[in-house]
């Protein structure tokens, strides 16, 4: 009997879903039934993702995909459904933290990269991915913005920024776009146990994230992904332009 978070014969889009959230939400996608594109710069990883998922009986492909080029976003949207026919659900959630610094010794060619992957890529992604929802009059985004993207974190200000302008866009499409069947949220994650936070953090570093974090450890990609396909999904058919931390507590404190 279908469910409320049953994804059969629904498509999915993910970017940055070769890894952590990305690859959390893939997953469960495909194990709700979703036939599953992986669009990600990583395309080894990428590659075994996707024959994982295909393992299991899941239709998936990959998208070999730098967010950071407007043409690659149009290219994975329109990939997608030259693969699958549609689409219904994206999770954007590929983003780059940049280097950690004060404001004033962050550097331009580091701010313009982290906007056009964290922000840009965002908003190029959206463009194609509500046209085409368009097309079928339903489907439903979730923009993976951060903490970040609620309140001000030092040495992270291009970072900040870009999360910042994710939570303005999630809003502003989902009023723009809510008569019309597409519902648009976002989830604001906060420390979490990552790829990208290993790279970015000396494991003395993530000890002092994890204890200021209230909860008291990192989050896994897992209970971000849990989140995100369930804004995708019937059970949330009432949910449009929240903004969702999922940070063990940190806003509120």
């Amino acid at each position: 009997m279908e469910t409320k978070d049953d994804f059969t014969g629904r498509v999915a889009l993910v970017t940055g879903g070769a890894d952590g959230m990305g690859w959390a939400a893939a997953e469960r996608f495909a194990r709700r039934g979703a036939r599953v594109s992986i669009c990600d710069v990583d395309v080894e990883t990428g590659a075994a993702r996707v024959e994982w998922l295909r393992s299991i009986g899941t239709e998936a492909v990959l998208i070999p995909t730098d967010v950071g080029d407007p043409d690659q976003c149009e290219a994975a949207v329109r990939r997608t459904v030259e693969a699958f026919g549609r689409l219904d659900v994206a999770f954007n959630n590929a983003g780059f933290p940049g280097e950690l610094r004060p404001l004033a010794e962050q550097t331009t060619s580091d701010w313009d990269r982290v906007i056009a992957v964290t922000l840009s890529g965002v908003f190029h992604c959206m463009r194609h991915e509500i046209h085409e929802m368009l097309r079928h009059g339903q489907g439903c985004i979730v923009n993976n913005s951060s903490a970040a993207g609620l309140v001000g974190f030092p040495t992270i200000a291009p970072y900040s920024a870009a999360k910042h302008g994710i939570v303005g866009l999630t809003q502003t499409a989902a009023l723009e776009y809510a008569r019309q069947g597409i519902r648009i949220n976002a989830v604001c994650p906060g420390y979490m146990d990552t790829a990208m936070t290993r790279r970015s953090a000396s494991a003395e570093m993530q000890h002092a994230l994890a204890q200021s974090t209230p909860i008291g450890r990192l989050g896994r990609p897992e209970e971000v992904a849990e989140l995100a396909v369930w804004l995708c999904s019937a059970a949330a058919s009432y949910v449009n332009g929240a903004i969702i931390p999922v940070d063990g507590g940190v806003i509120a404190g």
